[in-house]
């Protein structure tokens, strides 16, 4: 590997480890290469999400986000050369080389972060999955792309399908985890429906609900329907390797914890952003390594198939 690219890697892992604790938690499990990799990913991920979450106004934010697509159209066309002055564009076109990335799923990032940038609302599940799919779901299967399935694994074929839905569960509980944090931003994620079943259509920007609203019979709604999600995206644990489901397991394992918090405690979304205590973090890493999770899953699943 050149000096460039090298370097290009190591921007884009600083990146990682200042900005995403929980994402950098799980990829410290995978080989360099594929973390280098993931690395890449996140950091032009990141580049999108900071320009929908900016203080810019919105003609710029759309501006800035087409620009980063037509970024996203050189990297594809393999124009990016390794003494390019952006080492984020440097270190993905480097990675897409080395591995199947589909970098399509950028394209549904931006599309994603263009619906924030223009106020998009939800009315129902199916609407926000739309959204969810483009955000997340995305990112589930570019990161298949690095990871890969293991030789013979059985069902491989629907990968995508599970890593796409385990997107799905982490964002939903991203969405409940922020609820005071996207409403002082105006935003509003939760299906409309949702909020009138359970009287809270008012939103969230104070800790106190009004009178006759169940917020905690909204979160618990929720969190029944994340756990069916994480129950069906779990299924891509035994169809990666060793390390590589490590890494989804340690990732999916924080959040899968921060929506036990959440069920336990709904109004505590309303203090402020819930968080896993560092030791949590570690022993759900360990416990991803160990391969625990994975062979639950591979249990449940033959279960299943008999």
């Amino acid at each position: 590997m050149s000096a460039p690219i090298s370097a290009a890697y190591s921007y884009c892992e600083a990146v990682t480890g200042a900005q995403a604790r929980n994402f950098a938690y799980g990829i410290r499990l995978l080989p360099v290469d594929k973390r280098q990799a993931m690395s890449a990913l996140y950091a032009f991920s990141r580049r999108v999400d900071d320009i929908g979450d900016g203080t810019l106004i919105p003609e710029v934010k759309l501006a800035r986000l087409e620009e980063t697509r037509a970024l996203l159209g050189r990297i594809r066309a393999e124009e990016v050369d390794e003494d390019d002055t952006d080492p984020v564009a440097v270190a993905l076109a480097h990675a897409a080389r080395r591995f199947p990335i589909p970098l399509e799923g950028l394209d549904e990032l931006i599309d994603g972060v263009l619906m924030d940038v223009r106020g998009q609302e939800y009315e129902t599940w199916d609407d926000l999955k739309v959204y969810c799919r483009c955000v997340a779901g995305a990112i589930g299967r570019l990161s298949l792309g690095v990871f890969g399935t293991a030789q013979g694994a059985h069902d491989a074929a629907r990968a995508g399908e599970y890593a796409d839905t385990l997107g799905l569960a982490l964002q939903l509980t991203n969405i409940l985890r922020d609820v005071r944090e996207d409403a002082a931003n105006g935003r509003t994620y939760l299906p409309a429906e949702d909020l009138a079943k359970f009287g809270c259509s008012e939103g969230f920007r104070s800790e106190r609900m009004p009178a006759g609203s169940d917020f905690a019979g909204l979160v618990h709604h929720e969190v029944r329907r994340a756990r069916a999600l994480f129950v069906e995206g779990y299924r891509l644990l035994p169809l990666l390797d060793r390390r590589s489901g490590a890494c989804v397991a340690a990732m999916a394992g924080i959040y899968r914890r921060l929506l036990d918090r959440i069920e336990r405690e709904p109004e505590a979304v309303l203090r402020g952003r819930v968080s896993l205590p560092t030791h949590e973090k570690a022993y759900v890493a360990v416990r991803g390594l160990s391969g625990l999770d994975a062979r639950t899953i591979s249990r449940q699943s033959t279960r299943r198939r008999l």
